[in-house]
């Protein structure tokens, strides 16, 4: 099998392609592809990201593709199932100026009702026979499996730890699907490092979620450009004689390098992340989980997350990672696409007791087919309106042919109905 990745290039595939007068006058209609005789084929998107607020959700202009996608899914007579990894509901990105609130079923519930034609196009793909599968995001950690049953009776949720889970599926059980925020040190579920600030264990919120909601701040006050006079460290520990300082400092050198690109209004000092969700019941600022050089000289943060590095092996046991790793290489892949490729490997494709063929992944909305010797490694990419990891992805998903040799393709949804390859050979 050759390889293949990412192009930048596009090659339509479709045979339903629209003209530009049909497309002004009608939604695209019809299957997505010609059918094959066997319902062989397993669709899996990620990252939809669909808000409590259409003045700040990150999936608005791509409702509309997203629904007429699902139409023309139910005629597509060869999709067995479709697989929803991750990111499917947005609890994440959030404004700071977003309202206290103390009921995490009642939020989701909200975004639903926001979204109901979404919804309603969902229920109408499992009426026409295609089973659908919801597999734990970060952004949506807190969903409760009661709230998406009752919205959607009869969907499927793969669930193995608070946050997370992983679905295997095919007609071997070669394919593992799951959205890749297990491995992500600053996105998965973290009940363990503000245990003792919080009282409680039901903290799973991790430092990825008080980055996103500055992030939706930055966004929307147009992305301003504000020179930040945060702490500096310039004291590097020895990564041979201290890795528990050295990992520290990798935290501190990630935050610090995002959060001085990421610079929104707000104060470090100002109380903004106002909280009575996940176990916590007050108000922050970044002051709180800015990781600096304490008197004794060590580097952490002074309430938030405090010595975030020795947390990660009890995180990584408690989230069931079945091959765990350090956290000097977790904090130094954060940012980096091949670190998720590589915890792929690990967990799955070069694990010699799991018989995985495909792993999918979403969490990074960087669309990608890798050959991994004669096996394959999947990320479904995104479907928010304005991708800043990929500019040039969006309304991406992976279709999975299932049989005695998998074979996959990663499509984009065009906004004439037409579906491309976002594949080539290599």
């Amino acid at each position: 099998m050759k390889n293949r990745i990412i192009a930048s290039s596009l090659l339509l595939v479709t045979a339903f392609a629209l003209s530009a007068c049909d497309t002004a006058q009608s939604a695209p209609t019809g299957p997505l592809w010609t059918p094959a005789a066997s319902a062989d084929k397993i669709v899996v998107m990620s990252d939809i990201h669909l808000g409590i607020d259409d003045r700040y959700s990150e999936n608005v202009e791509n409702r509309k593709p997203l629904i007429d996608f699902l139409k023309r899914l139910e005629s597509t007579t060869d999709v067995r199932e479709l697989v929803i990894n991750g990111d499917f509901l947005d609890e994440w990105y959030l404004p700071l100026t977003y309202a206290r609130y103390d009921d995490s079923n009642r939020f989701y519930q909200q975004v639903i009702a926001n979204n109901r034609d979404v919804i309603d196009a969902l229920i109408s793909v499992m009426a026409e026979g295609i089973k659908l599968v919801y597999v734990p995001g970060n952004h949506d950690a807190l969903l409760e499996s009661e709230v998406l049953s009752e919205a959607m009776p009869g969907i499927v949720q793969a669930r193995d730890a608070d946050g997370l889970g992983t679905y295997v599926t095919g007609d071997r059980q070669e394919i593992a699907i799951e959205h890749g925020h297990r491995y992500d040190v600053f996105s998965a579920p973290d009940s363990v490092s503000n245990e003792e600030l919080c009282q409680s264990d039901d903290t799973l919120l991790p430092p990825g979620y008080f980055y996103s909601r500055i992030a939706a701040s930055w966004v929307l006050q147009g992305r301003p450009l504000i020179k930040k006079d945060y702490p500096v460290i310039t004291d590097i520990p020895d990564a041979v004689t201290n890795p528990d300082q050295y990992g520290a400092y990798l935290y501190y050198r990630v935050l610090s390098s995002e959060l001085n690109r990421i610079t929104p209004f707000e104060r470090f000092e100002d109380k903004v992340f106002d909280l009575g969700i996940a176990g916590f019941n007050d108000i922050y600022s970044l002051e709180d989980f800015y990781p600096v050089q304490q008197l004794d000289g060590t580097i952490s943060a002074p309430v938030l997350f405090k010595n975030f590095q020795r947390t990660w092996q009890e995180r990584q046991e408690i989230n069931q990672v079945a091959v765990k790793n350090g956290f000097v290489e977790a904090v130094a892949g954060t940012l980096n696409p091949d670190y998720f490729l590589n915890q792929a490997k690990a967990q799955y494709l070069h694990n010699s007791e799991r018989s995985i063929d495909v792993a999918v992944f979403g969490h990074t909305h960087i669309p990608t087919l890798q050959n991994v010797d004669d096996k394959l490694y999947v990320n479904t990419g995104t479907w928010i309106d304005h991708n800043y990891s990929y500019p040039d992805a969006t309304r991406t998903f992976a279709v999975i042919t299932t049989g005695a040799v998998d074979d996959a393709t990663v499509y984009k949804y065009m906004a004439d109905g037409t579906i491309a390859d976002f594949t080539a050979e290599s």
